[in-house]
């Protein structure tokens, strides 16, 4: 691919152009283009001289690549965005003019966090941006609120919560949360219900699911056998009660004479 500037403005153009046809495989390969292109002109911040163009350029090629990967469900392609993302969004934010995407990247990338139970990462993340966008910014507001019903228990409101995204993008990894939770759910019976089994009504108003073959998904992943109208669990693989005497005396011994030689 040729790598003049105008080139890649019209290759990030033709971009737009794919992902508003929703051409994800059109949108994959001329990503993989531009990105090869990156790297061989100045468009990289690491690079000394490159203009503000430039930067702008990458930084929406970036942005776009985000886009994609949350249109395919390519969490990993997603993250890779957002890690080089951030630093023209926290190096250069004040020497470039602030991307319209900005915001509702930096929330998505809180709620794909969220939805992977990395709760200190996402602590974390919040501890960079700006207090007042956290409270003021819809796309910052969702995620935190979906964080705190976390903690609460209130899973009831998050699964609500998939009505009411601040944009489509969200819904991706609202699905994600959804699919976490019920398997911490599902895990719960299993150690709560492991003896007496469970009707499969109320585990099904416990999973928020009202479709049966949802739940018959559940059940047949985790190996839930039906027993009449109950779901019956698998026992737990029993601890090893064994204790290795030989080796505990032997650190016992050897701290007792570390300490003498102390003393």
């Amino acid at each position: 691919m040729a790598g003049s500037l105008d080139e890649q403005v019209r290759a990030v153009n033709e971009l737009k152009a794919l992902m508003k046809k929703n051409d994800l495989k059109g949108c994959e390969a001329l990503l993989n283009k531009l990105k090869i292109a990156l790297t061989q002109y100045a468009f990289l911040p690491s690079t000394e001289g490159a203009s503000k163009k430039e930067l702008l350029i990458a930084r929406e090629t970036l942005e776009l690549g985000a886009q994609w990967s949350i249109k395919s469900g390519n969490v990993e392609a997603f993250e890779r965005y957002i890690s080089q993302l951030k630093v023209y969004y926290f190096d250069f934010g004040e020497s470039l003019v602030e991307s319209a995407y900005m915001h509702e990247l930096l929330g998505l990338n809180l709620l794909c966090l969220l939805s992977q139970n990395r709760i200190g990462e996402f602590h974390t993340e919040l501890e960079r941006l700006d207090p007042k966008d956290l409270s003021e910014k819809v796309y910052f507001r969702h995620p935190v609120a979906l964080e705190q019903y976390l903690m609460e228990g209130s899973y009831n409101k998050i699964f609500l919560s998939r009505g009411n995204v601040p944009a489509d993008s969200y819904s991706f990894f609202i699905d994600e949360l959804v699919h976490t939770i019920r398997e911490e759910i599902a895990g719960g019976f299993e150690k709560a219900y492991g003896d007496s089994g469970l009707p499969q009504a109320e585990a099904a108003r416990l999973l928020f699911l009202q479709d049966p073959k949802e739940v018959t998904t559940i059940a047949e992943t985790r190996g839930w056998k039906v027993v009449g109208s109950n779901y019956e669990f698998p026992a737990p693989e029993a601890a090893s009660k064994t204790v290795p005497a030989p080796d505990l005396i032997e650190r016992s011994l050897s701290y007792a004479l570390e300490l003498e030689k102390i003393v």
